[in-house]
């Protein structure tokens, strides 16, 4: 059996998720963390058994070395040439990926300009690239982009109300994220609803430190609430989502802040975060907001309301729903968040049966039985259409 891997690049970071294929069944999966750094460390599990180890990782070429042969030493692949595909998620793809794209030269000349539009991401992305690209030169390769699901939204939804030229010459406009996640779910949804998702109007919600939900309409993404960058749209763990220009420029001269200082507090110290002054993490807002902390209850507030506000506009844009979907981190696992966000969308057909609410991290319909609109809990998933997406250009280009 031949095996394909999934990986995800950060700037000190190393995910994989290793598949025997096509059978897609998981062999193994870790991180490798403090890439760069004194001191680095690793973890692999497989078989019901975890690897962990401290030692330095000097760059991602050492660090994905390090993987290779660990995936030898413990037996889980025989040898380098068992692994015959390489996934990489990739950011930020502008406007030349509208689909996920077989590595070459070209591509990957294409992904070392788009670095601007993503500079915490796409230059640690290309790291990965080159470093799996040595190791394994024979493996099939490609890149899969979190912006290509959104890339050919309506003009309408993805541009902003700016001056044209702006969108020719810079490519100022909305590009989205988490679109392989958008993606996979809204394919999960349709099978759960057992309808084609070209006949479907859909509100996924990836709801997790960062978070973005996206109107899909007719199997394709129509709108969707990050932007330009992934700051944009609703209130996040540590990101302020939409803002007034305006206001960015006000508190930047009054804080004495530059214009770096203010996107890194927009980025960093805003979202859950920012309006607690107490924790990113859901969980620490929710059990402080049950003990009377008002700031925490004011961050779980406006949390929610934010999120309302796009299910509503979207359903609005898209004249109707026929389901929306929680996904990721808060969106699995957090029952008080869900039921918090489907409370009052009556008026929509919206509503949970609060006895199937009470679960995290399975799939589940949980909708009432007198909602008009479902409700579905789909974890997400994007290593396996990562590896999906392998084998449909690996499919293609056999063909071609």
């Amino acid at each position: 059996m031949s095996k394909s891997i999934a990986v995800n690049a950060g700037s000190s970071t190393l995910k994989f998720k290793l598949f025997d294929m096509p059978s897609e069944e998981v062999v193994a999966e870790g991180t490798i963390e403090r890439i760069g750094e004194k001191m680095g460390h690793a973890k692999i599990k497989y078989a019901g058994q975890k690897h962990e180890d401290d030692q330095p990782f000097a760059d991602h070429g050492a660090a994905i070395k390090y993987l290779l042969d660990q995936l030898i030493a413990l037996g889980i692949v025989k040898n380098y040439d068992e692994i015959t595909a390489v996934g990489h998620r990739v950011v930020a793809g502008g406007e030349y990926f509208k689909d996920s794209a077989i590595i070459d030269d070209d591509v990957i000349a294409k992904i070392d300009s788009l670095a601007e539009y993503a500079p915490l991401h796409d230059p640690a992305e290309l790291m990965g690239i080159k470093a799996f690209r040595k190791a394994l030169p024979n493996a099939f390769a490609i890149a899969v982009f979190d912006t290509s699901f959104h890339a050919e939204m309506p003009k309408k939804n993805a541009l902003y109300s700016i001056p044209y030229e702006w969108y020719e010459k810079y490519g100022a406009r909305k590009y989205g994220a988490h679109g392989t996640s958008h993606r996979y779910v809204a394919a999960q949804a349709a099978k759960m609803l057992k309808k084609p998702l070209e006949d479907l109007k859909l509100i996924t919600m990836h709801i997790g430190a960062g978070a973005s939900i996206t109107a899909v309409k007719n199997g394709k993404s129509f709108d969707t609430s990050m932007g330009f960058t992934p700051l944009a749209g609703i209130t996040m763990a540590t990101r302020s989502g939409d803002v007034d220009p305006s206001l960015v420029a006000f508190v930047e001269e009054k804080a004495g802040l530059s214009s770096d200082e203010m996107i890194d507090a927009l980025n960093h110290k805003s979202g859950l975060l920012g309006i607690s002054e107490l924790s990113p993490d859901m969980r620490d807002i929710l059990a402080a907001a049950d003990k009377g902390n008002e700031k925490a209850q004011l961050a779980l507030d406006i949390y929610v309301n934010r999120i309302k506000r796009y299910i509503g506009a979207y359903i609005a844009e898209m004249d109707g729903v026929d389901a929306i979907v929680f996904t990721a981190g808060v969106g699995e696992n957090s029952a008080p968040v869900r039921k918090l966000v489907t409370d009052n969308l009556d008026c929509f057909g919206i509503k949970i049966d609060q006895e199937k609410n009470q679960c995290h991290g399975v799939e589940r319909d949980l909708s009432a039985a007198d909602a008009k609109v479902k409700t579905l809990l789909i974890p997400t998933n994007e290593e396996l259409m990562i590896v999906r997406d392998i084998e449909r250009l690996k499919k293609e280009a056999n063909q071609a």
